[in-house]
């Protein structure tokens, strides 16, 4: 009876987190939308905006895919330390704060030869990564890179700060800290605003980054974590256990990123501005898909690790097929509004200044065909958390290096052969996503059947039901285009208000009709909630 309890007890606080953290991640999200529309307003998509981007590639691995909320350093602080920490309320003890020392030092010790590496050949490594491009395109690449460097120790450093503060259920700080990076590069950028070869955007990321890690550090300290010259590396069976965590899950995100250069080399081979498009279709998808994926996971990781120890396989089914099930049902009107008002929503945002409508298309097509890869998107995020909750994160580096195969032989069938464009670079990505997913959701199976008939099931009643608000959507989208004539802008807001209050009328209801637990469950909370008052 005292589990069932306990299991009751955690859905309340789970949900508070979430909503907490999805407010959080929209601020931010919202936010970093600011500092793409200035850096848009001011760059375009260009030639300094490529290199720029470009560059930011490299530093971006350690500071948002191995050091960000979710990133490999990340879960391997709360999959490892969460088991040490028997209470919150009390000061770490010796052998946490030892095994702190060492995880920070090796981590400080790693990035710096790698920082010093990257900054010593930067036109080497750009020329190899964009050969397509041309040498002015290399050499402005090269130079953003060798300022950016900082940010390689900076991520690793920041990525075990974010896995402590959330063991401390301090969720609101790391995902607030991104917002200091994006006013940065806003107000630098606003202050320069003469700067010809985007010099002030790589020092804006660096400074920003700075400001990261100085503003977590506070907290770190307040918590009881001190850091000492302790090199344990071989003789903490603690931090050994981290390596077996944190070395795969460090090189499948490595792998991710190679799949990034794969994309970066093929688009190097289509137009100017090509990768800008493809960066602002991406955040464009990461706007609402990572507030999803943020808002759940974030709090329920650390469930996942203590019912792993607890053996309780029974609750890690209900959390993952529940919150994934509640993932799928966002993201599907989601994909709607990409399909129907995507390039409304790109031209509202970004066509101002120097970013024209030939820049809007681009970022559009991108977006479009990435829009299919949320579904799988969110299961395979949600799985590899399973994974590390098993301390395994040896099966997604298989997986994900297994990919990389995949995705050179998509490009060169899209890119080189059928002449896709830019749309090809983002399709290949939702096929090789696509692809992670299965196999991810099959092997899992080898650890403890997931009973996933429930979760699919509902799946199928909510693709049926957003295949129907399509096309009622893109119908209803033409006639709006045809009889409605405002300004711009006024014409862009109207329109994409009224195709969401049109999906959502539908959508949900269909859900209902057809029986979905969670439109079920949901209707049901706010039923409740509106007779309480």
């Amino acid at each position: 009876m005292t589990d069932i309890v306990t299991k009751e007890d955690k859905t309340p606080g789970v949900l508070k987190a979430a909503w907490l953290i999805a407010v959080v991640t929209i601020v931010s999200k919202l936010i970093g939308f600011v500092r793409d529309i200035i850096i848009a307003n001011y760059y375009g998509a260009s030639l300094v905006s490529d290199a720029y981007y470009y560059a930011y590639q490299i530093p971006s691995l350690s500071l948002i895919l191995l050091g960000g909320v979710g990133g490999p350093f990340h879960s391997a602080t709360v999959a490892i330390f969460s088991k040490l920490i028997p209470n919150l309320k009390d000061k770490p003890s010796e052998e946490v704060n030892t095994l702190y020392s060492t995880f920070m030092n090796a981590t400080i010790i790693f990035f710096l030869i790698l920082s010093a590496i990257i900054f010593l050949f930067p036109k080497q490594i750009m020329g190899l990564i964009i050969s397509g491009g041309s040498a002015e395109m290399i050499n402005l690449a090269a130079t953003h890179l060798k300022i950016m460097t900082p940010l390689l120790v900076i991520g690793g450093i920041v990525g075990i700060y974010y896995g402590i503060l959330i063991i401390y259920r301090q969720f609101m700080l790391p995902n607030l800290s991104p917002i200091v990076m994006s006013l940065a590069i806003i107000g630098v950028v606003i202050a320069v605003p003469n700067d010809q070869k985007g010099y002030a955007l790589a020092i804006a990321t660096t400074i920003g980054a700075v400001l990261q890690l100085v503003i977590q550090y506070p907290n770190i300290r307040k918590l009881g974590y001190r850091l000492h010259p302790n090199f344990e590396f071989t003789t903490n069976p603690y931090f050994k256990e981290i390596c077996e965590l944190l070395f795969p899950a460090v090189l499948s995100s490595t792998v991710g990123q190679i799949h990034i250069y794969v994309d970066m080399f093929f688009t190097s081979l289509i137009s100017e501005g090509a990768w800008t498009a493809i960066g602002y279709a991406n955040r464009i998808f990461q706007f609402p898909v990572g507030i999803l994926v943020t808002a759940f996971l974030v709090p329920l990781f650390p469930i996942f690790a203590k019912l792993v120890a607890d053996k309780d396989y029974d609750g890690i089914r209900n959390y993952f097929n529940k919150g994934v099930g509640v993932l799928f049902f966002g993201a599907i009107p989601i994909i709607i509004g990409i399909l129907v008002v995507g390039m409304d929503a790109v031209r509202l945002v970004f066509e101002h200044g120097v970013f024209d409508s030939e820049a809007t298309f681009m970022v559009t097509e991108a977006l479009w065909f990435l829009s299919v890869s949320i579904i799988p998107y969110v299961f395979r995020d949600s799985i590899t958390r399973v994974y590390y909750s098993f301390n395994d994160s040896a099966t997604p580096f298989v997986v994900a290096f297994s990919s990389i195969v995949l995705k050179l032989f998509l490009n060169w069938i899209l890119i080189s052969k059928m002449h896709f464009g830019i749309g090809g670079i983002t399709l290949s990505t939702s096929l090789v996503t696509l692809f992670n997913a299965v196999v991810l959701g099959v092997l899992i199976t080898k650890k403890l059947n997931m009973n996933y008939k429930s979760l699919f099931t509902n799946l199928l009643k909510m693709v049926i039901s957003g295949i129907i608000t399509l096309g009622v959507c893109f119908i209803c989208a033409s006639e709006i285009d045809k009889f409605l004539h405002l300004p711009t802008i006024s014409f862009e807001i109207v329109k994409i208000s009224i195709i969401a209050i049109i999906c959502l009328g539908i959508y949900i209801p269909l859900n209902l009709l057809f029986k979905m637990e969670y439109a079920g469950e949901l209707f049901n909370r706010l039923r409740a909630k509106i007779l309480r008052k």
